[in-house]
């Protein structure tokens, strides 16, 4: 170690002690209507946003303009012979509070599916990293070469008025949501496929036409990728993804820029990287247990030792939340519905049995229950994607839909540069010393 670092290990400790004996003297206190410990807290809770598209309720989970997700899957329109919700109903709804009709869903298909076409460019820069590099790694960078076809970019550049900056947002947050299934199914075929890749088919529509490209044509594959984009597609602004593209977004980075920013919150394991999480602990403790279909008490045995190691249960808990994830509920009625003794669903199942009141037992965990991450992989395995890896792509190419919605409305309403005020631990200090 070399000596600069060693003397900033030095440091740590004693920052840390000293932040913790503050919080406990202090950490009720008010600054305005904020407390200290909301402060150290990473601003958890504290009403700061403005989400028009969606929103998180703790007993009743999460509403898209005021509608639940079994509403949606009522009122929505779906394929021909199909059940499950449109992503494209979902977009308009989001964007024009308005359930809409089949023919709303069909114009903004077909308009999805003209603007499709991506770049030549955008696949070279994706093949100039390593095929071995992470679907994630990979995908923004598809993202971030997309951006140079950005229609805000360049009126911005040539002059706009402000209070047309929404048109071109439009027009990019549209291109970008058209064009992230190919790129997508681009990178999965390239990763898993030896660079075998499928051209799209525009007779499809969005999510049924991404899960052609990734490969699978199967049609219950493509309800669940239509399941899976609406119900991944927002989930208020707080968030890590949605609020990081809200913040990038409001210094007039153009669309591209700002859900890049997003996709790397994105893929940080405390959030859509947990997916991939639940799929290896399972596996783990599969190999652990001997393999087969362990019995709730093996499961249960395996959780506690997992909880004594230090280490968390993945899919379960949620910063809000304090139910059942309505989410995880949508994707378990799909799976009792087309896989109900397939042996991974067992399982998922048996930990939702368990695991609860394990977490309840140790007294620390506000909300014990499943959230939306401790269920999807599972389906996606049951159908042969089983590469776990790449989950995280399938999370944000659904995250487009819900934020570039929100986007598109903040242009229009000019919402302003996001500037929160901080400061420092020997501030606060000095201000209660002074009370």
């Amino acid at each position: 170690m070399s000596k600069i670092k060693a003397h900033f290990a030095t440091k740590i400790e004693p920052a840390v002690k000293d932040i913790r004996d503050f919080l406990a003297k202090h950490g009720d206190e008010k600054m305005g209507d904020i407390t200290v410990s909301q402060l150290y807290g990473g601003m958890r809770g504290m009403p700061a946003l403005i989400c028009e598209t969606s929103k998180l309720d703790a007993d009743e989970g999460i509403r898209f303009r005021g509608y639940s997700i079994p509403e949606l899957q009522e009122k929505l329109p779906s394929m021909v012979g199909g059940k499950e919700p449109l992503p494209e109903a979902v977009f308009y709804l989001m964007l024009m509070n308005e359930i809409p009709d089949d023919d709303h869903v069909r114009r903004l298909s077909n308009n999805w599916a003209r603007r499709s076409i991506v770049p030549p460019h955008v696949f070279k820069a994706i093949d100039a990293l390593p095929v071995s590099s992470h679907p994630m790694i990979q995908f923004n960078a598809g993202i971030m070469a997309l951006a140079t076809e950005s229609e805000f970019a360049r009126a911005y550049r040539n002059g706009i008025n402000k209070k047309d900056y929404w048109d071109p947002t439009y027009e990019d947050a549209m291109n970008l949501i058209s064009r992230l299934p190919r790129v997508a199914a681009y990178i999965y075929r390239r990763r898993y496929h030896n660079n075998e890749h499928i051209e799209p088919n525009h007779d499809l529509d969005w999510a049924g036409n991404f899960a052609h490209m990734l490969g699978f044509d199967n049609a219950e594959f493509k309800e669940l990728m239509r399941l899976y984009m609406t119900i991944h597609c927002d989930h208020e602004g707080g968030n890590v993804s949605a609020h990081a593209v809200h913040l990038v977004g409001s210094t007039l980075s153009d669309a591209y820029l700002s859900f890049a920013a997003g996709m790397n919150g994105l893929a940080g394991p405390l959030h859509g990287l947990a997916n991939q999480e639940v799929i290896r602990w399972i596996q783990d403790m599969r190999q652990e247990l001997g393999g087969g279909l362990p019995s709730k008490e093996e499961i249960a045995a395996y959780c506690k030792k997992t909880l004594a190691d230090g280490k968390v249960i993945p899919g379960f808990g949620h910063a809000v939340l304090r139910k059942t994830d309505p989410r995880y509920t949508a994707q378990r009625e799909f799976a009792l519905e087309h896989m109900p003794h397939d042996d991974l669903f067992l399982i998922v199942s048996r930990v939702y049995e368990v695991v609860p009141d394990i977490l309840k037992a140790t007294g620390k965990v506000k909300n014990p229950w499943p959230n939306v991450d401790a269920h999807s992989g599972q389906l996606l395995m049951h159908y042969g994607l089983v590469e776990y890896e790449f989950y995280t792509v399938l999370f944000g190419v659904s995250r487009a839909l819900g934020t570039m919605a929100n986007l598109i409305w903040n242009r229009a309403i000019g919402a302003p540069l996001e500037r929160p005020g901080s400061t420092t631990t020997e501030l606060l200090k000095e201000r209660f010393a002074k009370k």
